[in-house]
């Protein structure tokens, strides 16, 4: 029996190696070779092991001086999205404080398919990471037939930021409330026409959801991104869109469109007067979006842990905080752990509606 213990931390050590054949001898690193007896070799066999599960815990350890170069994150939607921006913010306060580049890679495409697909197959080595909307850790595997990539094998590292969404009505919208808004689309079923950021996008499902609570029946007009629908929402070519506090704050501050209520437990502070849709009268309707970290399947928990730390320290720093809330935006700071349960429990919540719609992508 030869038994090598061998760790890869900077450089491998010299072998261990024990033989079994009578008369030979037990050489160990250091160590003049000596002669054994079975007996021996019943003494010497747990010091051999010993070694080897000490290997195993220099392998370990192998992340200890991480980061030791640049870190890649790839972003599942284009330059100048949601998620982008978020990114872009800590990525930055995360270069001062592990001392190592940190480099924002733009992959959008399929719903944040593309660019998960390359995170997921990346090495587990902490050096690419993946910043993402919902739908690739989400809905994606309930929309599209097949995937290049496991959504569950994902490494949460953490929740960045939450923003709830909003009831957006076009300017000139006959319906002044919330409460006016919901009696006219039931007095005109199939009448309204709604934007959406496209099929299976949170803004659809979050439509989706409204009208299963609210028996109200619209006309779903998917776009490709936020803006486009936005545009045509502005224009009147469209008559509502479910979107993100943040995307519909200031086109409602410039009366180039009117936010009739936002989908949350409680009213935004950045919109004190405008009511929630639960206020509304339709219960417990809440929406909203966020922004995760995630590592490529396998990702040591070392590593995991180190990013979490400094992402729950970037979100604390009061200039992040500042740059946040111009964003309408919330921290999350979300342990791996708490990630991990936040993301399966807004699966399911996404998973009832798109059974409930028969919503597909392709």
């Amino acid at each position: 029996m030869r038994c090598h213990a061998r760790a890869w931390v900077g450089k491998s050590p010299p072998d261990v190696t024990i033989s079994p054949a009578k008369g030979k001898a037990i050489a160990f690193p250091g160590l003049p070779a000596i002669g054994y007896s079975r007996t021996m070799l019943k003494i010497l066999a747990p010091i051999s092991m010993a070694i080897l599960l000490a290997s195993t815990g220099w392998a370990l350890e192998a992340g200890a001086d991480y980061p030791a170069q640049p870190i890649r994150v790839i972003v599942t939607v284009p330059a100048g999205g949601g998620v982008d921006a978020v990114t872009r913010i800590i990525a930055d306060e995360l270069r001062q404080r592990l001392g190592q580049p940190v480099v924002v890679e733009n992959r959008g495409g399929q719903a944040g398919n593309f660019g998960a697909e390359a995170a997921f197959a990346a090495e587990p080595d902490g050096y690419t990471l993946m910043a993402s909307q919902p739908a690739p850790l989400t809905v994606n595997a309930l929309l599209y037939r097949k995937l290049n990539y496991d959504p569950a094998a994902f490494v949460p590292i953490a929740i960045m930021t939450t923003i709830p969404n909003t009831l957006t009505v076009r300017p000139d919208f006959p319906a002044k409330s919330a409460k006016e808004f919901i009696a006219f689309a039931r007095a005109n079923p199939g009448k309204l026409n709604y934007a959406s950021q496209g099929t299976g996008t949170t803004s659809h499902l979050t439509a989706e959801l409204f009208q299963s609570r609210t028996g109200v029946k619209m006309v779903h007009v998917p776009y490709k991104g936020t803006a486009p629908a936005l545009n045509d929402l502005i224009a009147g070519h469209v008559d509502l869109m479910f979107t993100e506090l943040a995307s519909a704050l200031e086109l409602h501050r410039a009366g180039r469109a009117r936010i009739l209520a936002v989908a949350a437990t409680e009213r935004s502070p950045q919109l004190p007067d405008v009511p929630t849709l639960i206020e509304a009268g339709v219960p417990s309707f809440e929406s909203g979006t966020w922004n995760a970290i995630s590592a490529p399947p396998k990702t040591p928990p070392a590593i995991v842990a180190t990013l979490n730390k400094a992402i729950i320290d970037a979100l604390n720093a009061p200039d992040v905080r500042a740059h946040l809330a111009t964003l309408s935006t919330q921290p999350a700071e979300t342990t791996p752990a708490q990630a991990a349960e936040f993301i399966k429990a807004d699966a399911r919540r996404w998973a009832d509606v798109i059974r409930a719609a028969g919503v597909t992508a392709d």
